[in-house]
Order: C-alpha cells, then sequence, then structure tokens
C-alpha cells in the first residue's frame, strides 16, 4: 500500500525539546510530513533529536530553516516565543501558517497582534495539554497528542481558513481539538494545570528531609509535575500570574475550610468536604 501524501512537504520546528521532538516524531510516525527542520540552540540536542528520528535536518539559525518550510513550530519556553515568531515572520514565505505550543497564550496572541497588519505568516496560537515533567528530545513520544486535548486560541481577527488549517494540524497528530480566546484559554489553564504545579511544589518544599525516605504512591502522584524544569514554569506562571493567583486563592478557601473542619474535630464536615473532592474528580474519570 502506497504510503499517504504528505500534508506537510516541509515542517520547521523551532525547538526540538520534548515537546518538539514528539511533534517531529508524530509527523514522522503519521506520513504526514516529507521533512522535518529542527531548529535550536544546542548542537546537542540536535544531535540528540536527530538521532531518535525526531527531526531529519538540523539548524541553528531560524532564517534559513524557516524559509522553505510549509508550516511552522514554535516549541520554546513561553518567555521566548513572541520574539521567536517575529524572527520566524520576517523569514517565512508569504501565507505559510504558524502555530506554537505555548502553556500561555494570552501574551503571547497579543504579541503578535499587535503587528498583524504587516505580518508575512498566518499565526494561530495552540497549547497541548500534553506532556510530562521529563525534558529533552530523548522524552519525546509520537503518541504524546494521541487522545489528549490541544487549546487552539485565536484573537477575533484571525481569518477562519486559518484557525482551521491550524487545527486540522494538531487533530493529524492524534489531539482532540478545541478552540478558546486566549484568555479564556490562560483563565482555564491556571485552574487546571499552573495552580496544581504551585501545589505540587508546595508539598514537595515543605516536606521535611526526614520524611522522604517513607513517601509512597500518594506523595510521589501528588508531586510528580513537580520534578518539571523550574524555569521554564518560571515563565510560565510569571506570564500568567494574576489568574494562577486567583485560583490559588480559591484553592486556599478550600483549605482553610478543611483546617477549620480538623481543627474543630467536626467529622461531618469534613466528610462532606472530601465527599465533594471525591465527586469533583470522579466527574473527570480516569
Amino acid at each position: 500500500m502506497k504510503a499517504p501524501k504528505a500534508h506537510w512537504p516541509t515542517v520547521a520546528i523551532v525547538g526540538v525539546g520534548m515537546i518538539g521532538g514528539s511533534i517531529g516524531l508524530a509527523l514522522r510516525a503519521r506520513k504526514l510530513v516529507g521533512r522535518v527542520i529542527g531548529v535550536g540552540r544546542s548542537a546537542t540536542s540536535l544531535s540528540e533529536a536527530k538521532r531518535v528520528h525526531a527531526i531529519d535536518e538540523a539548524a541553528t539559525d531560524i532564517g534559513s530553516a524557516v524559509e522553505a518550510a510549509d508550516l511552522v513550530v514554535v516549541a520554546t519556553g513561553v518567555a521566548s516565543i513572541p520574539w521567536i515568531l517575529d524572527e520566524v515572520d520576517a523569514a517565512v514565505r508569504p501565507g505559510t501558517p504558524l502555530t506554537d505550543a505555548g502553556s500561555t497564550k494570552a501574551r503571547i496572541v497579543t504579541a503578535w497582534e499587535k503587528r498583524r497588519r504587516a505580518r508575512r505568516g498566518r499565526f494561530v496560537g495552540a497549547h497541548p495539554v500534553a506532556g510530562s515533567h521529563r525534558r529533552g528530545p530523548t522524552a519525546a513520544d509520537p503518541n504524546l497528542f494521541s487522545g489528549r486535548v490541544t487549546i487552539v486560541t485565536p484573537a477575533a481577527a484571525t481569518p477562519a481558513a486559518d484557525v482551521e488549517e491550524v487545527c486540522g494540524f494538531w487533530s493529524a497528530l492524534g489531539s482532540t481539538v478545541y478552540t478558546m480566546p486566549p484568555r479564556d484559554h490562560d483563565r482555564v489553564l491556571a485552574m487546571t494545570s499552573h495552580a496544581p504545579h504551585v501545589m505540587a511544589a508546595a508539598i514537595a518544599a515543605a516536606t521535611p528531609a526526614e520524611a522522604r525516605q517513607f513517601t509512597a504512591g500518594g506523595w510521589r502522584d501528588t508531586t510528580r509535575i513537580a520534578a518539571g524544569d523550574p524555569e521554564l514554569w518560571a515563565d510560565i506562571l510569571l506570564d500568567n500570574a494574576a489568574p494562577v493567583a486567583k485560583a490559588l486563592s480559591r484553592i486556599a478557601g478550600v483549605t482553610e475550610k478543611i483546617l477549620d473542619a480538623l481543627q474543630s474535630c467536626d467529622r461531618r464536615r469534613l466528610v462532606s468536604l472530601l465527599t465533594r473532592a471525591k465527586e469533583d474528580r470522579d466527574a473527570v474519570g480516569s
């Protein structure tokens, strides 16, 4: 049987860590691409990405790497995405679709929209809600996006055809795709991703060294995400500071109720609070 025709002859991925590497592997595994060009600053990381077959070619210069691309994905940390998009846009062919994989969206999309009329590329922001605390191309997984959610975040002025094309890209990687405005994305992810990371970090940091040898599944499951890159997470949290602070205040309110029930030895109230939490968690599924 002949392989399906590549949807994108050339895809350039700027940032070939775990997410960028997984995009490359998924494109290749699904035969959606002719070649994948990986762009990065580290020759070691790029070499590793080639070794695991996440990319076909490596480049350290953004301009030369994206000028022949039919689609460009920026999969770097959120702090650098706006200026990288500017560099990409200056070099791509007019009309080239661009997307990203940043965990925050409002600042990135706003920066792009300020110069929309002068842009060469067609950018639509996105956030694949997938990943792990592991880093680098050796952690990449061709099935990372399969059955997982990707949120696409068009601006009000984004043409519908551009949204459809970027949604099609993420869907082709296996994602279930939703669209929402960038600020709505940041508000929702503050509660479901960013605040949980803070809570995991707080639990890990508050656990005394002498107690660590007694940790088991509950502690390890709860704190796993605290093992993520602190520099990367600091940028995410600061980029979405107000919604994260609001989410943490909401968590603190529930925590105060549980603390009050404990201090007053109010078993009925404690059971009620724990039951509510269990029902909310059960509603999400496994």
